[in-house]
């Protein structure tokens, strides 16, 4: 059974300072979104010849795609200091006044999560996003009042991977949004090579292939293969990896060829041999693994579904053809067909 956590996108504990460590610095750096990269360098020179700060930056996707690193880059390429913090840590309006009022002109506050914001302080956004001025008020009942304190022109930079539970009024306060897709094969290819490079980890072409088959198209978890299988060359190798050694440990970790995990193949096996076939809720399913909903939804759903083994329809969950196939299980004759035929 494969470790949960080595196909997960979102950051665990020791992903941390790895992640800074293989973070690229500028933009050429940066492996694929070619089109983000294209539009953010025009807009970077633009802001920069004119002396101004960068318009407020939103980016969307599933996570583990870069867009903290994004955020890292812009501030690099504008030579301005980033202020990093998330949607749930903010939780009082002196928070964010606190941060605001940090801040220089402009430097950069990165708000991860930032559909997590509650409603108060996202409404609280919308005059330091325009105005550059944020209202806070003193006391309470009839005595209250209310003072603006003005802000340094900073640039906000926000990370959500659920762009539906954003505000309407908050996410047209953005001057920009940029989608994150996941990445192809080659893609991810280079930047184990380049991961490798800095860990300084012998790896062979065909062997970074092999890891980026598995990855699920996301760089965090490319690289945290990258180190799984580096661990096993070194106890049970040389230390260098070829296709064989990439093989060979990411087969012990249960990972198949598609970087489908124990728990990827149970959703789909639930749904085919308990529900035949769906559709199904995913509440219904979230009971029979004892799993969270919002783990299946955010985690294994998007994935499946890129690969076309899962659908989601208004009626519940749907295992598809293909799904049968990858999992070697015979897809019964649907009755109804066979009548019409």
């Amino acid at each position: 059974m494969a470790d949960d956590f080595s196909i997960q996108p979102q950051e665990q504990g020791h992903d941390s300072v790895f992640d800074v460590q293989l973070r690229p610095q500028a933009l050429d750096e940066y492996v694929g979104q070619e089109k983000i990269k294209g539009s953010l360098s025009v807009f970077l020179q633009a802001a920069q010849q004119r002396g101004d700060s960068l318009e407020h930056v939103l980016l969307s996707g599933p996570p583990g795609l870069g867009k903290t690193t994004l955020a890292h880059i812009i501030a690099k390429e504008m030579g301005v200091t980033i202020r990093v913090t998330s949607g749930p840590a903010i939780e009082r309006v002196g928070d964010l006044a606190a941060i605001l009022t940090n801040l220089s002109d402009k430097d950069i506050l990165f708000i991860d999560e930032i559909h997590r914001l509650n409603k108060v302080i996202a409404e609280s956004l919308y005059p330091a996003m325009e105005d550059y001025a944020l209202d806070i008020v003193l006391g309470k009942g009839p005595s209250a009042r209310t003072i603006r304190l003005d802000l340094p022109k900073f640039t906000l930079i926000g990370a959500t991977t659920r762009m539906s539970l954003l505000s309407a009024p908050l996410r047209d306060r953005f001057g920009t949004l940029f989608h994150l897709d996941f990445y192809n094969e080659p893609e991810i290819a280079k930047v184990l090579t380049r991961s490798a490079h800095i860990l300084d980890i012998a790896l062979d072409g065909e062997a970074a292939s092999h890891i980026a088959m598995r990855s699920r198209w996301t760089p965090r978890i490319a690289n945290r293969l990258l180190r799984r299988v580096r661990d096993h060359a070194q106890v049970k190798g040389d230390g260098s990896i070829n296709k064989q050694v990439a093989y060979d440990a990411l087969h012990t970790l249960g990972i198949d060829e598609l970087g489908l995990d124990h728990l990827d193949r149970k959703i789909l096996e639930t749904i085919i041999e308990k529900f035949q076939g769906g559709p199904v809720g995913l509440n219904t399913i979230a009971a029979s693994l004892s799993e969270e909903m919002e783990t299946l939804e955010d985690v294994y759903e998007p994935f499946l579904m890129q690969c076309g083994f899962l659908q989601r329809t208004s009626r519940g969950r749907i295992a598809t053809p293909r799904a049968y196939e990858h999992l070697g299980i015979k897809k019964p004759i649907d009755s109804q067909q066979v009548l019409f035929s």
